[in-house]
């Protein structure tokens, strides 16, 4: 199979419609058509339900999609790693992470590296760790930060020094933000908002299933949860260090009590090759973590 029928059939599936996809590719219509009929052949299965309108993909045809993305990806980053001369070191490394102030540690790796090596690139993926999970399997990161309860037995992995610690983000006019920690009593009877990610940790720590909790909405954005926590519709429970409580924000944070922290790591791909910069950044953590 030739790369260049998966980049035609992407444009498709992104475009919606073959007219739309051959103007995006500057070619004709019927040949689009005819490249696309041919990728179905070679396949053996439907890629598209051809609408009137808009063309949908098929079960397969997602599935395509989903390779074809990996596939374009990696050929993409593949032929960019080997335009590069052999005394320069140039190259995009990608890291996928949730919110964590934990990245800031990898900002300080990635300083120091832009420093020394100008013509290095960066990519930042934000998810939470089953996004990351699946992207790093995939390749399409090359490292993810886990926060927490996370299965890295599929991965290489390296502990961070930091552990975040859990709290309440709440408004700073509500009684509960009077107080110096927040016990499981001060919140069992209250609207609570919790990242999808935290049960197994909310579970231990209130020490009865979330399901018995009141729950009004949950996120995997700290962002849009703290613009629900402005508006007092309930208790964010989230990690300290990610939203803005200095003393002109109408948020405050407090932390559980007893404490509860959580540990981070950064993981790759076992038996994962690198590429020279994601090898470079690689060992700079691991001088700066050791």
């Amino acid at each position: 199979m030739e790369i260049r029928p998966l980049q035609y059939f992407l444009m498709v599936a992104r475009e919606g419609t073959i007219s739309g996809a051959a103007h995006a590719l500057h070619l004709s219509q019927p040949s689009l058509s005819r490249q696309m009929q041919e990728l179905e052949r070679e396949l053996g299965c439907k890629l598209f339900d051809r609408g009137s309108r808009r063309i949908e993909l098929t079960e397969a045809g997602m599935r395509l999609r989903r390779r074809a993305e990996e596939i374009v990806d990696l050929v993409g980053r593949t032929e960019a790693e080997f335009l590069v001369s052999a005394d320069t070191l140039a190259g995009e490394v990608r890291i996928g992470g949730g919110e964590t102030p934990a990245m800031g540690l990898v900002a300080d790796a990635v300083a120091k590296l832009q420093s020394a090596y100008p013509l290095m690139r960066f990519s930042l993926y934000s998810g939470n760790a089953e996004d990351v999970g699946d992207r790093l399997s995939s390749g399409l990161i090359d490292f993810g930060v886990f926060v927490g309860h996370a299965d890295l037995e599929r991965y290489e992995s390296l502990p961070m020094p930091a552990h975040d610690v859990w709290g309440v983000f709440m408004r700073r006019d509500d009684p509960l933000a009077e107080r110096r920690s927040i016990t499981a009593e001060d919140l069992v009877d209250r609207p609570l908002i919790f990242s999808r990610q935290a049960n197994r940790e909310m579970q231990d720590w209130f020490r009865q299933d979330i399901e018995s909790l009141d729950v009004v909405a949950t996120y995997n954005l700290l962002y849009n949860a703290s613009l629900l926590a402005r508006r007092g519709i309930g208790y964010v429970v989230s990690l300290q260090g990610i939203v803005d409580i200095s003393e002109g924000s109408d948020l405050a944070f407090r932390p559980l009590e007893p404490a509860l922290t959580a540990d981070v790591h950064i993981a790759w791909k076992r038996y994962r090759e690198f590429s020279p910069a994601a090898s470079v950044f690689l060992d700079k953590i691991r001088e700066l973590w050791s």
